[in-house]
């Protein structure tokens, strides 16, 4: 009988309305990475909160090296060696790289903390990984790969013999990543067991073992991981097979509607200008720190401008709010959903109305009736998968809460919708079906302009495409005549002086 590392059978967990888990088995074994794919909503972070305390399971049993156990809280799954790095970094960014990683553990003399010995131990861990971070550096001063590490080292200061990895790569540049890939291979030597939660399926190929596939709550299967299985593990995800990935749609693109001129900000954005057509989807590529969400900010009215000039159907528009923007038909869904597009504490239906009540208020109060009609249609319309239009949007998947974003501003009369990094943390199937609505404005002659970190994404759906390299337009390009080699090269066109 094979021994592992992590034994999960029959685990179930009910919350009010949804059945989160039914019967979910998984195993992980020593020096292995194990990849956890689903859609959203699936279940994976629901099995991988209950494996490290958070959550309590309703039922199952759950072994570690063989013996059973039962975490009330993440200390006590943390004393049994299990670490949890969320999507979302669990890091007190106004401290110190060794402050963070001895958080609740500092070790003290005459009752002050011993700033000398946790300083000491952290560069332990960091020689062991070779990385390039101070114990004395703030957390605030790292880029987001960095403190992605400062997570793992975290980790391995508790001696964690199970490490879950929870969309690690999804705001990392290529070459964070590459970093990212090699520390997990030095855990894989030192016999840690990963699980690694990830919706960038072409990741799965560079560190994983086998792959556990949940769809919908239930345990489907595992099976060992090999590229040429792709097409395979995605239609075990999604319960049928996905053909076309990127379907591109044909569609009449009519007038110039919307015009960016010369537009500089304070944020970074230098003197860009380009044009979007009626029925077009424009990409902005770039790598991380190009100044995409800086114009896409700016242009909304999020940010300021410094000087330049925004028109929409060749009408001058003084955009200083988002307000203006979306008086003028210009709507953004933002990078940021949970911050900046969402109040999650608040019902799909009140997060729908907030942004239309000028629709469903009549003289005197809301029309509750007409408010509930329109977000049932938007529910219905986009596949919005909820137990009930009253569900509070935290307990929603990611890609449901995305979807939320783009229909409260199909509810108005948009001219521009502008896409930023709408497909992140979220999975495939979603993927397609926020890629079928930009295709669905596109024929209805909507501008749409659009972020995205993935080329092939780019290269698949977009008309053209703009490259950003260092606040600047590089090349506005077609998209059919193009590559993703010429793209990266215009990324890379740093101005001699701004190296």
């Amino acid at each position: 009988m094979e021994s592992y590392l992590v034994e999960l059978k029959d685990i179930e967990k009910e919350f009010p309305g949804v059945k989160a888990l039914d019967h979910v088995a998984l195993t992980l074994k020593h020096g292995e990475v194990l990849g956890l794919l689903g859609e959203n909503g699936a279940g994976k972070s629901t099995l991988m909160k209950i494996l490290s305390g958070v959550y309590q399971k309703d039922g199952g049993t759950i072994l570690v090296n063989n013996e059973e156990v039962s975490f009330e809280t993440p200390k006590e799954a943390e004393a049994r060696g299990i670490s949890i790095i969320h999507q979302e970094l669990n890091l007190c960014k106004h401290l110190t790289v060794a402050e963070n990683i001895f958080l609740t553990r500092e070790t003290t003399k005459f009752g002050f903390l011993d700033e000398k010995d946790i300083n000491l131990k952290t560069q332990v861990i960091l020689d062991s990984l070779n990385l390039d971070i101070k114990p004395t550096d703030l957390v605030s001063s790292l880029q987001v790969s960095k403190q992605q590490m400062v997570e793992i080292c975290k980790a391995l200061s508790i001696d964690a013999e199970i490490i879950i990895m929870d969309e690690p790569t999804s705001a990392l540049t290529e070459k964070e990543i590459e970093e990212l890939f090699g520390i997990i291979h030095q855990l894989k030597k030192r016999n840690k067991g990963i699980i690694y939660i990830s919706h960038r399926l072409e990741e799965l190929a560079h560190i994983v073992d086998r792959v556990t596939i949940l769809r919908d709550g239930q345990y489907i299967t595992t099976m060992d991981y090999d590229v040429t299985l792709l097409q395979e593990v995605i239609k075990h995800m999604v319960g049928r097979s996905i053909k076309d990935k990127f379907p591109r749609v044909e569609s009449h693109i009519g007038d110039i509607i919307f015009e960016v001129e010369h537009v500089t900000t304070p944020t970074g954005v230098k003197d860009v200008s380009f044009r979007v057509r009626q029925g077009e989807i424009v990409a902005i590529a770039g790598l991380m720190g190009a100044g995409r969400t800086e114009l896409v900010r700016a242009i909304f009215g999020a940010d300021p401008i410094s000087s330049g000039e925004v028109r929409i159907e060749n009408q001058l528009i003084k955009i200083k709010s988002p307000r203006d923007a979306i008086k003028n038909g210009l709507y953004c869904v933002p990078e940021d959903r949970k911050k900046d597009g969402l109040s999650i504490k608040m019902t799909v239906n009140e997060n729908m109305a907030l942004p239309n009540l000028d629709f469903t208020t009549g003289r005197f109060m809301t029309d509750e009736k007409k408010e509930a009609m329109m977000t049932k249609e938007m529910v219905e319309k986009l596949n919005i998968r909820t137990p009930s239009i009253h569900q509070k949007v935290k307990n929603l998947s990611g890609g449901n809460q995305q979807k939320i974003v783009v229909g409260k501003w199909l509810v108005r009369d948009a001219k521009v919708i502008i896409f930023d990094e709408p497909t992140r943390g979220i999975d495939v199937a979603a993927k397609i079906e926020i890629y079928h609505l930009m295709n669905k404005l596109k024929e209805d002659g909507i501008a749409v302009i659009y972020v995205s970190s993935e080329l092939p994404e780019v290269l698949g759906l977009s008309d053209r495409v703009l490259v950003m390299c260092n606040g600047r337009l590089k090349a506005d390009l077609r998209t059919l005549d193009t590559n993703q080699e010429e793209i990266l090269h215009f990324a890379t066109q740093y101005d001699a002086l701004e190296e």
